[in-house]
């Protein structure tokens, strides 16, 4: 920690770091889209009677997709409070959003009391 750096807070490198971090789990994320897009090119077939085995497939990689989307959307959100330079702060209560939480979930928005109460 730096000599006049507020405990708690992000140093600017460690901002700095987790944005890189940030951009390379949305890099990941996109190609995951992607992959993900090829496979759902391939709708299995609905007709009555017929139990194609692939639409559990199907419906499993749409599924899938639609996390990988929210995931995504996440990333860029933790992105743009970088820029707004409100990362690491609880959008519900404003409270410092502790290191370790970060560490592990570098997208989070909210303080681990305001998820715990129920908002992510």
């Amino acid at each position: 920690m730096t000599p006049n750096a507020v405990p708690g807070q992000l140093t600017p490198a460690e901002v700095q770091a987790e944005k890189d971090r940030l951009e390379r789990d949305l890099a990941q994320a996109a190609a995951e889209l992607s992959e993900i897009e090829q496979r759902l090119e391939d709708r299995a077939d609905y007709s009555l009677g017929e139990g194609d085995p692939g639409i559990q497939a199907w419906e499993l990689n749409l599924a899938l997709h639609q996390r990988v989307q929210e995931r995504a959307e996440s990333i860029r959100a933790a992105l743009r409070r970088i820029e707004a330079g409100t990362y690491g702060v609880c959008q519900r209560c404003g409270a410092r959003i502790d290191r370790a939480r970060l560490e592990i979930v570098p997208d989070a928005g909210l303080c681990i009391e305001c998820a715990r109460a129920g908002g992510g």
